[in-house]
């Protein structure tokens, strides 16, 4: 993209306010947003919000190495870990309340949500079996380890599985929401 995507703008806010504004409209107790230890203008975008900030700080490492930062700073009483993506902005306050409604049923299942075919994100794990991360591997690797433990939770929210990585979807982004 050039540019972080994060911070593009849609409605006139970065990317990254419309998906934390989304967490907090659902009530979520526990945010950890995780950044690049380069990221102060990101850093800037999220002062002032009720989350806590975590730094990244190996440059050019994946996501997984991210979801290991965030996760050492939950709070230990979280039975879910809720891993929404930040280039995500358009998913729903009622989606992500669906999947914690779903997780306090006590299945005890990775949830994720499906729009008509596609899986998407937020993915919800519980957190018994996230603690495998810390083992190696990726989030795949441990869904694929626990097939079982996967339940697809049908939703009638596009956003789940709209995210930014090129310029095409940020135009396209940015036609869906009129901005």
């Amino acid at each position: 993209m050039g540019q972080s995507k994060q911070l593009l703008l849609l409605k006139g806010k970065p990317v990254i306010r419309h998906c934390l504004d989304t967490l907090l409209s659902s009530e979520i107790r526990d945010i950890v947003v995780v950044l690049g230890s380069i990221e102060e203008e990101m850093k800037t975008t999220v002062d002032g919000l009720p989350v806590k900030v975590v730094f990244n700080t190996n440059p050019g490492s994946d996501m997984a190495d991210s979801v290991r930062t965030g996760l050492r700073a939950v709070d230990g009483a979280s039975t879910g870990i809720l891993i929404c993506l930040a280039d995500q902005p358009l998913v729903t306050a009622g989606t992500i309340r669906m999947l914690v409604a779903h997780h306090n049923d006590g299945t005890g299942n990775i949830l994720v949500p499906q729009f008509k075919t596609m899986n998407g994100h937020p993915v919800l794990f519980p957190e018994y079996l996230l603690k495998d991360i810390f083992h190696g591997g990726i989030l795949r690797d441990i869904i694929k380890k626990y097939p079982g433990n996967i339940s697809l939770l049908p939703v009638e929210d596009e956003g789940v599985i709209l995210d930014l990585d090129t310029p095409e979807d940020y135009r396209n982004m940015r036609e869906k929401t009129g901005s």
